[in-house]
């Protein structure tokens, strides 16, 4: 069985992701898009050699911040691993945040190699969704959502199949078994705040000098929240403060899109934390799971 642990940042999955390994012979695949970065490790709240406790973990820390990794790659590495720890007759544990690879890895998809990954940098988000229309006249995507946009074109081009024509599925490949984990959204925003504080307390300032300095704009270093708010502050468009608070509302507003698609995306039973004695959470989990 697959193992899915889900849920917003800062509520518990790699804690609660180690404890489950332990009791169920599991092994630990990443399935968070910034975490399979190396150097990456403060602000996407990797998880240490210590947090570990001698679980396997897989898919973390394996590629270089100058490469593009696709969910097509993911997709692929993630199957692989899931199959090699099945025949080890263990059980692969998901845990992370990014609920498209997640749904790539575990469900029936079909992606193609990301041949083309163009971003169209200086291109108006209106102008793009002016040309998915020309495309696909019956799209759904939201004409703000940039990211969507510019992959449904860049589908187009490699293909040449219409977007809204993709056939979509629900079929599972794996038996699978969703956790997600919540708290009450105020007890969460005040954790969000408090982890940013301990990221600083850490050498959050200190990782992110080190890639300003590197040059290097890709992909990589500008998704996950923490970089690119301080490299405005290195560039002098805002003061350290003004980059923390930024930090601190960017991970609450992804926190509320992560509720939002994993409510609508795939069948997860919640489980709400108990933050002053998680073993009790650990129990629940377990008990759901036999």
């Amino acid at each position: 069985m697959v193992i899915v642990i889900v849920g917003p940042t800062a509520v518990g999955k790699t804690k609660m992701s180690v404890e489950l390994a332990k009791a169920l012979n599991g092994e630990i695949i990443n399935a968070d898009s910034t975490q399979v970065y190396k150097g990456l490790n403060i602000a996407t709240a990797k998880v240490t050699e210590e947090e570990k406790e001698n679980i396997p973990h897989h898919l973390f820390d394996f590629k270089e911040i100058t490469e593009n990794y696709t969910v097509y790659d993911y997709q692929k590495d993630c199957r692989e691993k899931i199959e090699e720890i099945l025949k080890k007759g263990k059980n692969p544990i998901l845990v992370g945040g990014t609920g498209l690879y997640i749904k790539a890895a575990l469900y029936d998809y079909q992606f193609v190699d990301g041949t083309c990954n163009e971003q169209y940098e200086n291109v108006e988000t209106s102008i793009l969704f002016s040309k998915l229309l020309e495309i696909d006249s019956n799209t759904k995507i939201h004409p703000n959502n940039r990211k969507r946009i510019i992959r449904a074109i860049n589908f187009y081009k490699e293909t040449g199949e219409i977007p809204s024509a993709k056939e979509k599925t629900e079929k599972l490949l794996y038996p699978c078994k969703f956790i997600g984990l919540t708290c009450d959204r105020e007890i969460l925003y005040e954790r969000i705040n408090q982890r940013t504080d301990i990221m600083f307390e850490q050498g959050l300032l200190e990782e992110a000098r080190r890639l300003f300095d590197l040059n290097t704009r890709s992909k990589a270093i500008l998704t996950p929240i923490g970089y690119k708010e301080l490299f405005a502050y290195f560039e002098g468009s805002c003061s350290l403060e003004e980059a923390k608070e930024a930090i601190k509302k960017n991970c609450r507003k992804y926190a509320k899109r992560q509720y939002t698609w994993f409510n609508h995306q795939i069948p997860v039973e919640w489980f709400s934390v108990n933050f002053s004695n998680f073993k009790i959470t650990i129990q629940e989990v377990l008990s759901f799971l036999d």
